[in-house]
């Protein structure tokens, strides 16, 4: 067959709406193209098995940056350590590998770079792996145009345009490499200054954003970011009703029936890179989409009754939605905290005929919960244990982490009188966090007994975490703050919490 379109991915690829290169794939074959795929190449010839696409190959290295897959935060191989149970077989900086294979292999075709990799990397970045800056994606791989977020309108109108002999400007949601500046773009701190003064590159951090057009000079061409495209309930529903077969691999067989409810974070976690690829607003699916594929889904052979998830990034931001400016809504005093359209939404989802429980496992934040929504939840949507993220408990290390929103004290007391359990998830080593207070979080979390998770601080690129490891200082305020550096420090701080 002759394909117009192939994506090459690092994952595993599957015919299902959890997986971002089934929905592209399913979006443009709706419009008539021919689509091939490529999963998991680790060789060059690889590359060649399905010919040369008459538009473009779409690159990824799927939903998760290679290196946050394949090293744990100490920079040790996951699947050399024999306590994990790890059989990815992603290659390191996978983006740019199968772009260099592809440019070697098809001399002149066109390259779309996608996926959390591309998007996180896509102006000059931290590479917490190398310890140094590095440029934009774009100029390692040298492809045509970077698409970033999820990018269902993107890679329909990058298809278009090179149908019809069209040039790839000014498309909504992409990166460019140009060798002329655009002054109605806002304008970064160019790579020299970032890299020489660290105090530029927290000016840099505090500019980006996906909803302006933005410029960086490197070296002597700019990367070109056009903001993003604006997308809708409506755009959301057509997508998540296409037709697909949800059939998964074995290792994810727990989700094949995971519903997504919506897009988009407004929790604006300093270490959390979401609000950078899906938006820092909430989109949330039409309550009647939700329904009609959760019928479709009880039609299915194999399903037995069980809704494996039903959420989002976390699960009661459903219904958050509001586009009435461009500040932060987790500080806004108009944000509807009701959580009374996701509680609607599980009252009708528990109508349908066929369905016998749906779980919720997408996590929520404790602090957007009101009691009606956490009664409704803990007698029909959990099993016996609540997973919560507070991360940390010292004030100061909240604060860096911009989690210090809510009572967790008063949400375990209220809690508490579910007669449900709660689980935790925390995190060490985040900037700001010194001996003193990974000792206080080893004794909260002792006291609290159910600590499901306790991770090292990962910097991964484009975050305000990351930008404060790399120089030691809150990008907002310039004021210096400690940052535990040394593998020894950051292992200590862990082990205190499993003495």
């Amino acid at each position: 067959m002759d394909y117009e379109i192939i994506f090459v991915t690092g994952e595993i690829f599957f015919d299902h709406p959890l997986c971002g290169v089934a929905i592209l794939k399913r979006v443009l074959e709706k419009e008539g193209y021919k689509i091939g795929v490529i999963e998991k190449p680790t060789k060059e010839e690889e590359i060649r098995k399905l010919g040369r696409p008459k538009l473009f190959f779409g690159v990824t290295s799927g939903s998760i940056d290679s290196m946050v897959r394949n090293y744990t935060p100490l920079k040790k191989s996951r699947a050399e350590d024999e306590t994990q149970d790890y059989h990815e077989v992603v290659l390191d900086r996978a983006t740019t590998v199968f772009s260099n294979w592809i440019k070697h292999q098809f001399k002149g075709s066109i390259l779309v770079l996608g996926g959390t990799e591309a998007s996180l990397r896509r102006f000059a970045h931290y590479d917490y792996w190398q310890n140094r800056l590095r440029k934009p994606i774009l100029f390692d791989t040298r492809a045509d145009i970077l698409s970033y977020g999820n990018s269902e309108k993107q890679i329909l109108e990058i298809a278009e345009r090179l149908k019809n002999d069209l040039p790839l400007y000014d498309i909504p949601g992409t990166c460019i490499i140009t060798k002329e500046k655009v002054n109605t773009a806002k304008e970064l701190p160019n790579y020299e200054e970032v890299t020489n003064e660290k105090e530029r590159f927290c000016d840099m951090q505090n500019m980006l954003t996906n909803t302006e057009d933005l410029i960086q000079k490197i070296d002597n061409r700019y990367l070109l970011q056009y903001k993003s495209p604006k997308y809708s309930s409506k755009d959301l529903d057509e997508y998540y009703e296409l037709e697909f077969t949800r059939e998964l691999p074995k290792e994810l067989s727990g989700f094949e029936f995971s519903v997504i409810t919506h897009r988009g974070c407004i929790g604006d976690c300093n270490f959390c890179s979401v609000n950078l690829i899906q938006g820092d607003k909430i989109i949330s699916r039409s309550e009647e989409s939700i329904l009609r594929e959760i019928k479709a889904i009880t039609k299915l052979p194999h399903f037995t009754g069980n809704i494996d998830d039903l959420g989002g990034p976390s699960a009661n931001m459903y219904g958050m939605d509001c586009n009435k400016c461009n500040a932060s809504c987790i500080d806004c005093n108009i944000l509807d905290r009701s959580n009374k359209r996701m509680v609607g939404l599980l009252r009708e989802v528990r109508k349908v005929a066929g369905v016998k429980k749906v779980n919720i496992r997408s996590g929520i934040r404790f602090d957007l919960t009101t009691p009606e929504y956490i009664d409704e939840i803990t007698k029909y949507h959990i099993f016996n244990t609540l997973r919560i993220a507070p991360e940390h408990v010292n004030k100061n290390v909240l604060k860096l982490m911009n989690k210090d929103k809510g009572d967790l004290k008063k949400f375990m007391v209220e809690f508490k009188k579910t007669n449900r359990k709660l689980s935790f998830y925390f995190m060490t080593a985040h900037p700001g966090s010194t001996m003193k207070e990974a000792k206080e979080l080893a004794k909260a979390i002792k006291r609290l007994k159910n600590a499901e998770s306790v991770q090292i601080f990962t910097p991964t690129p484009m975050t305000v975490s990351t930008c404060m490891y790399y120089t030691g200082m809150d990008p907002k305020t310039k004021k210096k703050i400690y940052v535990p550096y040394t593998y020894s420090e950051k292992k200590e701080q862990k082990r205190l919490i499993f003495e």
